[in-house]
């Protein structure tokens, strides 16, 4: 229950709080009764203060004074307060006539505030009234709040009396419970927002303080549109109807790595014709001679380009961010921003802004209770306790699928599922597929332990069989403790795979002792006519004596294990290929054991070959390098026989941990499963 915050200080307006800040969701609205949901506003980020006497004082996020500005929303909440100071955390909208947020209507206001504001001066805008709406309580009376947790806030600012609620009033919040009771999700909720208008959501958790100044974990936009700050660093002069005025803008941005200011495009609509004329008033007394940027522009962007001082900053929307180029495509102009410094403006991250703070990363086993120890921040850089290496990581924020999954989740991932990975990588030499610029950037194979390993990481040098000797042998890593993993999740290391042969202590190769037979659906055909042959498989498998298990490729098809004992190593592949061939036969129109694409079509190709010694399969629980993070996920028979659509073996790192929560290692039985192979 909260407490009730009283007590009538001095007449002394209470002092300015740095605002907390939310990070990006990474488009994963979170899920929970730990949550609760805020509409995201498209405003102006303001603090309100406000004394016992009813001075009311409103800051803008980087501390500039807005009281002047939106004169009308001061004393309004003064009776209601009954002599109590206060200090709330809000944003200043304006509505258009659909009864919608409008930064454009909010953005010509001030347009018209900053060129006539001295004369009007007190005069209030009646033809563009705004409205603050509260979201947050950080003072009443004496009491400062920043300490309560979110509902404690959250309950004593719903309780405040709003005399006018068409100046003042609080955002409306949801709770994941109340939602639920309503047998409504937060993805109801987000249908909502799209429909009303809303610019998105904001999850809170629920027990969280309030960490002035902070971009926390605590709160996670989801944002519908992508937008950016970007730096003004020059125009281009306006031809035709607009000469004499600006024309487009040239932008930048500071790179988070390096601090550089760097050209990322440029923005020639979503200007209107006094938008267009106050702006060229500001860059005329800006100008300068060269441009600003740490590295210059490509000459075909820069044809006429006029530089100014990069002081000012706007807001863009943009549809996408090209990785090589680093540019801005299908921008629109939406205002100036006078509440952020040139400094704070960062290039967003391909493929869209999803903010500059580095994800969480939680590096503890799940199911330990031993928390993480908190990471110790080196700039672009951390250190994080993983189980007992302390490891240095880097560049957490850099998006590496195109739904903004990031290095830190991916790191995220695998520090959790590593109780139930660790087991299947243990002993098997780990080839990696690496993917440092995002599965949209190039990708790699990589047997051989890279250079700056650390000294600590197991290795192993098996020798080749056959003609070629051991002068050709690769010292590959062996991932068997949770800092390994999470070493080689810091390379974007995104894919692991693994032989169906594990080495002694002594690095020798022992003999195979998994089976695997690699279901892969060829044009015109899914996972789910691999599913039916995966069933034919198990059929014949069992009635030989093994026993099967099927997971997911966490791409377009599936595989199925069987734990051997063999002592010859070529037995697997020679065992495997004529249950494929057998099985070929029998459908020819629906299975194929020929590795040729031209036989692929409309069928299933059993590929038998991952049985070589030689090969390598992507191991249960990895990643993917493919559009969304989807994992190699083990599965069910009743999910393979139930399948009648692709997407219902489609599971991604989210999915596979709450299906580990709920179903621990559907693998886990593999080995103990061992019988020789016929």
């Amino acid at each position: 229950m909260a407490r009730t915050a009283g007590g009538r200080g001095g007449t002394e307006v209470p002092a300015w709080v740095e605002p907390m800040l939310a990070k990006p969701d990474g488009g994963r609205l979170r899920e929970g009764p730990e949550w609760a949901y805020e509409y995201k506003l498209d405003g102006y980020r303001a603090c309100m203060r406000i004394s016992p006497a009813g001075t009311t004082v409103l800051t803008s996020r980087n501390g500039i004074d807005f009281t002047a500005e939106f004169a009308g929303l001061g004393g309004v909440l003064a009776e209601a307060l009954e002599g109590r100071a206060a200090v709330l955390d809000g944003e200043i909208v304006v509505y258009n006539e659909a009864g919608e947020i409008d930064f454009g209507a909010l953005q010509e206001r001030r347009g018209r505030f900053q060129t006539h504001g001295t004369s009007r001066r007190g005069e209030p805008f009646d033809d563009v009234p705004v409205r603050y709406l509260a979201f947050d309580l950080l003072q009443l009376g004496t009491e400062k709040l920043l300490n309560e947790p979110y509902d404690e806030r959250r309950l004593l600012l719903t309780g405040l009396p709003m005399p006018d609620p068409y100046r003042i009033s609080t955002v409306r919040g949801f709770t994941f419970t109340e939602l639920a009771a309503d047998r409504r999700t937060p993805a109801h909720l987000l249908e909502h927002v799209v429909s009303s208008g809303h610019e998105g959501l904001v999850a809170k958790h629920r027990t969280s303080v309030y960490n002035p100044g902070r971009r926390s974990d605590a709160w996670l936009k989801h944002p519908l549109t992508r937008t950016t700050e970007v730096v003004i660093c020059g125009y281009r002069p306006g031809q035709g109807r607009i000469t004499g005025r600006m024309g487009g803008l040239l932008l930048g941005a500071h790179d988070p790595g390096t601090g550089d200011l760097v050209y990322i495009g440029d923005v020639g609509t979503g200007f209107s014709e006094a938008e267009r004329s106050r702006l060229q008033t500001r860059l005329d007394a800006l100008a300068r001679r060269s441009h600003p940027f740490a590295v210059t522009p490509p000459r075909e962007d820069t044809v006429r380009a006029r530089w100014v001082d990069p002081v000012l900053v706007g807001e863009v929307e943009y549809r996408h961010f090209t990785r090589g180029a680093g540019r801005l495509r299908h921008t629109a102009w939406r205002g100036l921003r006078q509440d952020k410094e040139p400094r704070e403006v960062l290039k967003p991250q391909q493929p869209g802004p999803r903010g500059a703070e580095p994800a969480r990363i939680a590096t503890e086993a799940p199911g330990t209770g031993e928390p993480p120890e908190a990471p110790v921040r080196l700039g672009p850089k951390i250190t994080v306790q993983a189980g007992e290496r302390r490891l240095t990581l880097s560049n957490l924020d850099k998006v590496l699928y195109p739904d903004g999954f990031t290095k830190g989740e991916v790191i995220n991932y695998y520090s959790r599922i590593a109780p139930v990975l660790l087991p299947h990588l243990s002993g098997r030499p780990i080839t990696f597929i690496r993917f440092p610029d995002g599965v949209e950037g190039e990708q790699f194979f990589e047997k051989n332990v890279p250079h700056g390993a650390p000294a600590w990481l197991p290795t192993v040098r098996p020798a080749r069989s056959g003609s070629r000797g051991a002068g050709e042998a690769v010292t590959y890593a062996l991932l068997d403790e949770l800092g390994a993993l999470v070493w080689a999740a810091n390379l974007a290391a995104l894919e692991l795979h693994i032989p169906q042969w594990t080495v002694g202590a002594d690095g020798a190769r022992r003999p195979p002792d998994r089976l695997v037979f690699d279901l892969d659906p060829g044009p015109g055909t899914s996972i789910v006519h691999c599913c039916r042959v995966a069933e034919r498989l198990h059929d014949a498998l069992t009635a030989d004596g093994l026993t099967p298990f099927a997971k997911t490729s966490g791409s377009k098809g599936m595989q199925l294990y069987c734990a051997v004992s063999t002592g010859d190593p070529a037995a697997p592949s020679a065992y495997a290929k004529k249950l494929a061939q057998r099985l070929a036969r029998e459908t020819p129109d629906d299975v194929t054991a020929v590795m040729a694409k031209a036989q692929r079509t409309g069928r299933v190709f059993i590929d038998w070959s991952q049985n070589n010694p030689a090969k390598t399969t992507v191991a249960p629980y990895s990643l993917r390098g493919r559009d969304q993070p989807t994992v190699s996920t083990p599965v069910t028979w009743d999910e393979v026989r139930s399948c009648r659509r692709p997407a219902q073996l489609v599971f991604t790192a989210d999915d596979v941990l709450d299906r580990v929560g709920e179903q621990g290692d559907l693998f886990a039985g593999l080995d103990t499963a061992r019988a020789d192979l016929p």
